[in-house]
């Protein structure tokens, strides 16, 4: 790989703007002592006016789309031209780390700026994007942003309710917004030329290769499913165990079939990570049981075969239990491949630091996986201390949010020579 120095060198200062407004939105929270912060509430207002303000000051004309996604927009050489849209996600999980999703969105307005200062129109168009949903923390279906945004939002979501049993609809409304005109935040395939995501890895392979920055290959299938086993509250002193509905026990049962279905299928994760019972009694047999099951795989073959093992295989445990049962799917999404283009490019601007270019998959979902229905997808890595993610614990080194800012620039200017995306 070349050593030679960088031919793009970083702006002035652009590792410490970002990581200040990192931690200005990490500052926006539900909680006391962490950062939580979820579709339709109140901080996400907060954190889209100060994202908004970041956008105007890099040069760009700003919106709120219908469903809270904020877009700033920099114009090309020729105005109105097709935009290269660039971002991630302005939602967290509960109790969550400050990187995820937000490093990209901060890093695309910083590298807006840095073209407005060098006086650089491309020519497309760049848009940055910072949605509104992506981890499904609140209602349990993720990536609502980018649905919308490319037109395949499923109205039957707005009927979901969080743990306080407000819908969705009614939590939109809360907040300003008409759920009835979510289908006003489509775009079509005609207005982007590419979609750029800068994510932090949330998993070990860089940090094993020590290197700051890797490009991704692809990214994981993901299917989400809602499940309720209904059995029979009744008292736990009085009733025999061979005359039990216990649907608590049917839902332990279903959480060992998922891990054995999982660990059988190599490259396969699955997870249960939300379960609720009902009435919830020390003394009680527990009559209702909802639980969540994640299942990803590098392959949509491989990823649907498993999922019907594991839903035949709780369907099978809460017959022999004489449960009633109900499995939903709340989110599926088919597995994307990265335009070969934007690797090539991605990996070019890796190799302007003297590393060798490393392709990753992702086993973690992204919005670029959406958004590759209608553009090609292209994604860089920031190593992670560790791997960990959705986690405080979660941390990137200001240099390497460096390098995986100057990559991402680097990118961008690449259009200047070479403006076709050529898959």
């Amino acid at each position: 790989m070349p050593t030679a120095p960088s031919t793009t060198p970083a702006p002035a200062g652009m590792a410490r703007r970002i990581c200040e407004r990192v931690d200005a939105l990490a500052a926006i929270s539900a909680d006391v002592g962490a950062i939580t912060r979820v579709f339709m509430s109140p901080e996400q207002t907060r954190a889209t006016e100060l994202t908004l303000g970041w956008m105007a000051d890099a040069g760009m004309t700003t919106r709120v789309d219908a469903i809270g996604n904020v877009i700033g927009r920099y114009e090309g050489a020729t105005p109105g031209a097709k935009a290269i849209l660039v971002g991630s996600h302005l939602d967290t999980v509960r109790n969550a780390g400050r990187w995820d999703g937000i490093l990209g969105v901060v890093t695309a307005i910083e590298c807006v700026a840095a073209l407005a200062a060098e006086g650089v129109r491309l020519p497309y168009a760049v848009e940055v994007v910072g949605f509104s949903d992506e981890e499904g923390t609140r209602f349990g279906a993720t990536m609502l942003g980018s649905h919308a945004l490319v037109g395949d939002f499923a109205p039957e979501l707005l009927r979901l309710r969080d743990n306080d049993g407000i819908s969705m609809a009614d939590a939109m409304r809360a907040r300003g917004f008409d759920p009835d005109r979510i289908g006003e935040a489509k775009r079509s395939a005609e207005d982007f030329v590419a979609y750029l995501e800068l994510h932090i890895e949330q998993g070990p392979t860089l940090q094993a290769y020590r290197l700051p920055v890797g490009c991704v290959g692809s990214i994981c299938g993901a299917t989400r499913l809602a499940v309720t086993l209904t059995g029979t509250a009744s008292h736990a002193g009085t009733t025999p165990m061979n005359h039990r509905a216990d649907a608590l026990a049917g839902a332990a049962a279903s959480v060992l079939a998922v891990e054995q279905a999982a660990t059988a299928s190599r490259g396969l994760v699955a997870t249960v990570g939300k379960l609720a019972i009902e009435p919830g009694g020390a003394n009680v047999v527990p009559g209702l049981a909802a639980f969540t099951v994640d299942v990803r795989a590098p392959t949509d073959g491989q990823r649907l075969q498993t999922l019907r093992r594991i839903e035949e295989s709780i369907m099978a445990i809460a017959s022999t239990r004489g449960l009633g049962v109900s499995i939903a799917r709340i989110h599926d999404e088919p597995a994307a491949a990265c335009s070969r283009d934007l690797q090539n490019r991605i990996d070019a601007a890796i190799a302007e630091f003297g590393l060798e270019p490393l392709r990753l998959a992702s086993g973690a979902g992204h919005d670029a996986m959406v958004m590759a229905r209608i553009a090609p997808m292209g994604m860089i890595f920031v190593r992670c201390r560790d791997g960990i993610s959705h986690n405080p614990a979660e941390h990137a080194e200001p240099a390497d949010v460096e390098a995986g800012a100057v990559t991402l620039f680097r990118v961008l200017k690449s259009f200047e020579t070479r403006p076709d995306v050529l898959d």
